[in-house]
């Protein structure tokens, strides 16, 4: 387990563990990700989320975007669009391709919104 809890931020937790069970990212009926590999990120206030290794995921079907976000935990996240037939959804995906070192277990992942 990687416990990345900074000492400024008193009962905000972030941990990152394998998940033993293989998921699938879908879309429309497209699998956009399929892996046994997958991490699960539980942080505090926030739902978890599964972070799938770059090789496991149809980065054909992802678009990267200009939007660009800051956690003082994790580091700089770049996005990318759903693109699957005529059907698209922004921002969707994203990345730390350079995270900070107590999450450096996140890099090559990306992750999906629920």
């Amino acid at each position: 387990m990687n416990d990345m809890t900074p000492q400024a931020h008193v009962g905000y937790r972030v941990a990152v563990v394998p998940c033993p069970n293989r998921i699938r990212a879908v879309y429309r009926g497209e699998t956009l990700a399929d892996s046994a590999r997958v991490m699960v990120m539980h942080e505090t206030r926030l739902p978890p989320v599964f972070y799938f290794p770059r090789a496991d995921v149809r980065m054909e079907l992802l678009e990267r975007s200009d939007r660009r976000t800051n956690c003082p935990f994790k580091g700089n996240a770049s996005y990318w669009s759903i693109r699957v037939g005529d059907d698209s959804v922004d921002n969707a995906a994203w990345s730390y391709e350079e995270p900070f070192d107590e999450a450096s277990v996140l890099k090559g992942y990306v992750a999906f919104d629920w």
